[in-house]
């Protein structure tokens, strides 16, 4: 199985979306940031591929057609080179939107609290939420998110440089409310009955943070229950 579909938009935009819009496709499964939680080996191979060592796709991405979000997103040069036939989608967003969407979801999320929740259950946790504050938060916005003007041009200058790099007929830049059609033209398959599946998540986070660490504890249990299912 080989990537078909290289998704190079930063999280919160419309990726949880995307990605279940890929899946009822026919591009199944899609890798999207949840998936690292799936897997245990996953972490560290992202941490690899954050500090310049050598990564094996082939073996990370084994069982998926394509790929949304961070971490996939930062690699997008070095996916498209060793998947020369897939396309790239950029996923978009107005980017005040964007920015206040991020801010109030998983930026929120305080890694000093999540380290000491997974601490006790799974190792690669710990490797997961420390490989997302020194690549996301530190590496790719300087440690300077709450500078909205700073974080924000990150953000543009992210996207421009995906639009300058790819070549046209190898790009589309997308926004979730255009829906079915412009995607599925891009990827020459059907439009599907039914509407586009727009999933909101955020709301599922701004709950557990409203309610606080024993509401995050439980996302980590569950997230710790899809790990034994997927090792058994």
């Amino acid at each position: 199985m080989t990537l078909k579909v290289i998704g190079a938009g930063f999280g919160r935009t419309g990726t949880t979306s995307i990605k279940a819009a890929l899946e009822q496709l026919g591009f199944s499964r899609c890798y999207h940031f949840t998936e690292c939680f799936r897997h245990p080996s996953h972490p560290s191979q992202w941490e690899d591929a954050w500090a310049g060592r050598p990564v094996d796709w082939e073996q990370l991405f084994d069982g998926y057609q394509a790929t949304v979000d961070w971490p996939g997103c930062s690699f997008y040069r070095d996916l498209m080179e060793r998947y020369p036939d897939a396309k790239v989608l950029l996923s978009t967003r107005d980017p005040n939107s964007w920015y206040e969407s991020v801010l109030g979801t998983i930026y929120r999320i305080p890694g000093s609290l999540m380290l000491a929740l997974v601490k006790p259950i799974l190792s690669h946790f710990r490797v997961l939420f420390r490989a997302v504050d020194d690549a996301i938060w530190q590496g790719t916005f300087d440690g300077r998110f709450e500078d909205r003007e700073y974080a924000i041009a990150v953000f543009e200058r992210h996207n421009e440089a995906v639009r300058r790099y790819v070549p046209p007929e190898r790009l589309l830049v997308f926004d979730v409310k255009q829906g079915w059609e412009p995607l599925c033209r891009f990827l020459d398959v059907e439009v599907p009955d039914g509407p586009f599946p727009y999933l909101n998540d955020a709301k599922l986070i701004q709950r557990s943070l409203r309610y606080g660490p024993w509401v995050l504890l439980a996302l980590v249990a569950a997230a710790v229950a899809a790990v034994v299912v997927a090792v058994t």
